[in-house]
Formats: structure tokens, C-alpha cells, sequence
């Protein structure tokens, strides 16, 4: 299953919850037209069931049936057995816990979190799209300040456009890997900003949503691979925490993640033993884990997370 995962069994395994709409709209059913959405890695399939009383949220090989309940806004379904399990959907995005533990912004395909911000450089320039409100950024200028309207809406991407002050803007984004040309940090959509006709071309949205959403499986441990039969996990929570396997033992700590660089905080694990085979691959996986100054997604989907002198531990997405 490409998905999400537990970490250690006190931190929990899946997640599932979701944003709004009116009481009118869930009895018409309107906004819940999507059946396929994105929470950060992790994509889920969405089945209303014919009388919109529930809702079938299926990960991988997954299914999880839930019930709608009445909302203030919204259309907000949870689990029959326990309510720390839900998913609430308003327009575009949704919020999708389970047992507590909250997945990352579910957004519907091309769709783009609110506030979103995108960068480039070379000339350098910033623009934050807000609700109802583009802020645009350059050197040397005044801030532009406008309101702005979706004109190009589709499963890959979104252009907004806005004008005033004899200024028009046209925002541009495209749901594909980029990485900022001067730290080379990777996010996950690809802008293109044009102002009065002239393009400027960078990268936009969070890069949390990359790391988060899925179970990362350790292929690569610094170039040595790992034991047969063997397995190292890593899962990045939210409130920054970050969770898995070291080989023997769980292992649970925190992570940080600036504008340049990904680090890690000092692990703590449980105290099992095992083969000195697998104690060894424990201690330098942690070892290296804390020494990692940023990441990168390969060309095939793996994670990268990189160290100062570039050794590399190398994950794949759990298919479990």
C-alpha cells in the first residue's frame, strides 16, 4: 500500500479527516463530485455511496467505510467505531485523521493549498496566494497587492489571473516535481508567473508535502545497502515528529525543515536485542539519520535524505 503509515505503536498507524460545506449542500450531494484526492503523498480513493449517507476511503488495497454526520459547514464523515477517525471535505481540500493522527492537507488532483507561496530567483521574486488575494513580490519594487480569479482549473494545475494599477498578473502552477535554483530544495508544484507579459519561472507550495503521507521503506544506508530480509522504515508525523523501524528497535524523534536544509533530532528507541548483524545496521542508520543536512526525490519517486559530505540514505514507498 503507497501510504501511510504507523510508526510506533503508540503513535498509531493510518490517518483520516477532511474540511466544510453547508448542511443544504451534503443533502444535495453538491462538492463531493471528486472521487480521487492527494494528502501529501498519500493518494486516496473517495466512493460516496449512492444516498450519500457514507463514504467507502480506500488506500492501496485499503477501505475504510465511513458515516456522515450533520456539520456546521461541510460534508463530514467518520467512523461508526471510533471518532477520532474522520474525513471533512470543503470545496478543493479536505482533512482526512485517523486515531488522531492528522494526514497532510488532502487537496483534490491540480489543486493548491491556501496560503500558497511560490519563489524564483534570477531576478528575485515571491508571490502568496491567499483567499481572494495575490501578493506579489520584486526586487527593488513595491509589493502588488490584488484580487485575483481561477481562470484554468484541471487535474495537473491551476492559472490564476488578476489585474489593477495598470498591472496584470497571471499565476501558473503545474503539480510537478521542482527544485529552487539556488538551495536546491525541492517542492512540489512548478510556477510560472508572468507580469504585463514578462515570465518569470520558479517553485511553489510546501515541501512537507513531499515527506509526508507515506511510509518510506530504507533500501540504502551510505552506499552499503541493507541485510536481507531486514527492514528500516521512516515516517514523518505531523507537529514535526518523525517515527519507524532502525532495524531491531522503533525509534521516535523530531525533524526540521527550513527554507535549505532537513535535520533531524536526536533519536530515542526501544532497548530490544538482537543479531550483532542487525545492531550494527541499527547504530549506523541512526547515526547517519542525524547527520542529514537536506533531501531530494529521485527520478524514480525515492527519497533522498543527504548528508553534508552527500552520503545518502535511500527509501522507497511502502507497498505493504
Amino acid at each position: 500500500m503507497k501510504g501511510i503509515a504507523a510508526s510506533l505503536p503508540a503513535l498509531v498507524s493510518i490517518l483520516l479527516v477532511a474540511g466544510c460545506a453547508s448542511s443544504e449542500n451534503q443533502r444535495r450531494g453538491e462538492g463531493l463530485a471528486v472521487n480521487t484526492m492527494t494528502c501529501g503523498q498519500a493518494d486516496i480513493g473517495l466512493d460516496y455511496h449512492e444516498d450519500r449517507s457514507g463514504l467507502t476511503i480506500t488506500f492501496g488495497s485499503d477501505k475504510m467505510v465511513l458515516k456522515q454526520k450533520e456539520s456546521a459547514s461541510g460534508a463530514r464523515f467518520v467512523d461508526p467505531d471510533n471518532d477520532d477517525t474522520q474525513f471533512w471535505n470543503k470545496g478543493d481540500t479536505a482533512t482526512l485523521t485517523i486515531d488522531g493522527q492528522a494526514l497532510p492537507l488532502c487537496l483534490v488532483p491540480g489543486a493548491v493549498e491556501k496560503p500558497f507561496i511560490a519563489r524564483g530567483n534570477e531576478p528575485f521574486w515571491r508571490a502568496v496566494l491567499e483567499p481572494g488575494q495575490l501578493v506579489v513580490e520584486q526586487m527593488g519594487k513595491e509589493p502588488l497587492a490584488l484580487r485575483y480569479e481561477v481562470v484554468e482549473s484541471g487535474a495537473t494545475g491551476r492559472t490564476f489571473e488578476a489585474d489593477g494599477d495598470g498591472v496584470r498578473v497571471s499565476l501558473k502552477t503545474a503539480s510537478q516535481l521542482c527544485r529552487d535554483s539556488m538551495t536546491g530544495m525541492p517542492y512540489p508544484q512548478q510556477v510560472r508567473l508572468a507580469i504585463n507579459g514578462e515570465e518569470l519561472h520558479g517553485c511553489g507550495g510546501n515541501p512537507e508535502r513531499l515527506l509526508r503521507g507515506t511510509e518510506w521503506v530504507v533500501e540504502d544506508i551510505g552506499g552499503r545497502g541493507i541485510i536481507d530480509s531486514s527492514r528500516v522504515t521512516l515516517n514523518f508525523l505531523a507537529e514535526q515528529r518523525v517515527a519507524g523501524r532502525a532495524s531491531c528497535n522503533q525509534f521516535s524523534g523530531g525533524w526540521t525543515l527550513t527554507g535549505e536544509e532537513l535535520g533531524f533530532t536526536r533519536m530515542a528507541s526501544t532497548r530490544k536485542a538482537c543479531a550483532p548483524a542487525l545492531m550494527n545496521q541499527e547504530d549506523r542508520f541512526l547515526s547517519l539519520l542525524g547527520e542529514v543536512r537536506r533531501f531530494d526525490i529521485g527520478r524514480h519517486g525515492e527519497l533522498l535524505l543527504v548528508t553534508e559530505d552527500g552520503r545518502q540514505i535511500r527509501a522507497f514507498q511502502s507497498t505493504d
